[in-house]
């Protein structure tokens, strides 16, 4: 079994006003990705779980991308944080 680490490094009063920014939701959408990829790891036939990593994936992908073009360096210090590849 593997241990579920969430990744966070937003103070919790930022965290209640900040939903919405982009930086969140990617993070979020990490954890998300992290908590199936260990699921996945056990449950290797579980394919409608599979199926939502991917449209998780995808939509990482598309925020990050959209961050990239808007503001180059928000997106590298995202990425640096939550060591993400980058495209």
């Amino acid at each position: 079994m593997t241990k579920n680490v969430l990744i966070s490094f937003f103070p919790e009063k930022e965290k209640r006003e900040s939903k919405g920014s982009i930086e969140f939701q990617v993070t979020s959408f990490t954890n998300k990705v992290q908590k199936l990829t260990a699921h996945l790891q056990l449950h290797k036939e579980d394919f409608s779980s599979e199926r939502g990593l991917q449209k998780i994936l995808g939509k990482r992908k598309r925020l990050l991308t959209y961050l990239s073009k808007k503001d180059r360096v928000r997106y590298k210090n995202l990425i640096s944080e939550l060591n993400i590849r980058e495209r």
